[in-house]
């Protein structure tokens, strides 16, 4: 719950259960491509075996604290589906207001490097989406630039006037070229001063006159 990678998870789960062709078991499918109601036994049988593996997926990959909200005797897959989407998308405004906040004053300087700044923005954006609350591309882009360090203004300044504004992967990509080609100067300049001190040496280690 605290994690909030609820969007992440659905849509990696959503993917898993298409590539075995029981997403109707989780999401029903639109008006008029129902599938038939099982009669059988047999096809009774099938239903529920298919059921409770796709169940059995969900609990599997939930944290213990949702998986003890969640689970309840005899339910379906999409029981517990519709349950952990109630549980994320349950007071969406008080959410989205927490999370315009923190996506607002997010800066680079409180992390260890550029990938770990975009990826709390993605994931801020991300999560603002699940709560109706989304972003558009433009408005990602220019809050990457807004929180860069000192360091970062040149490169900021190229993508802010970009016409039109990069994709944020783009600019995510520009802004991690240019972490490494500020490392690579740092490493060639302590490099250089090192040849420097050592020319003032002589051969004892002490200082020359």
């Amino acid at each position: 719950m605290e994690n909030s990678q609820y969007g992440t998870w659905v849509e990696l789960f959503k993917i898993h259960a298409r590539s075995h062709k029981v997403l109707h078991h989780i999401i029903p499918p639109p008006t008029g491509k129902e599938k038939p109601a099982p009669k059988t036994d047999e096809e009774v049988e099938l239903w529920t075996t298919i059921d409770a593996t796709v169940l059995q997926r969900i609990y599997s990959t939930i944290s213990n604290d949702l998986l003890n909200t969640i689970i309840e005797p005899d339910a379906t897959a999409m029981d517990a589906w519709v349950r952990l989407r109630d549980i994320f998308q349950d007071h969406q405004n008080s959410r989205a207001v927490t999370l315009e906040q923190e996506f607002t004053t997010t800066r680079m300087e409180d992390f260890p490097n550029a990938s770990a700044y975009c990826q709390r923005l993605k994931s801020l954006a991300d999560q603002l989406k699940n709560v109706g609350a989304p972003v558009t591309n433009s408005r990602l882009v220019l809050q990457l630039v807004s929180g860069l360090t000192e360091a970062y203004k040149g490169v900021g300044t190229q993508i802010r006037h970009a016409k039109p504004l990069p994709p944020f992967t783009e600019a995510r990509s520009s802004l991690v070229l240019e972490e490494r080609e500020l490392a690579a100067m740092v490493s060639h300049g302590s490099g250089s001063a090192m040849v420097f001190c050592e020319g003032f040496l002589d051969g004892d280690g002490t200082t020359a006159v």
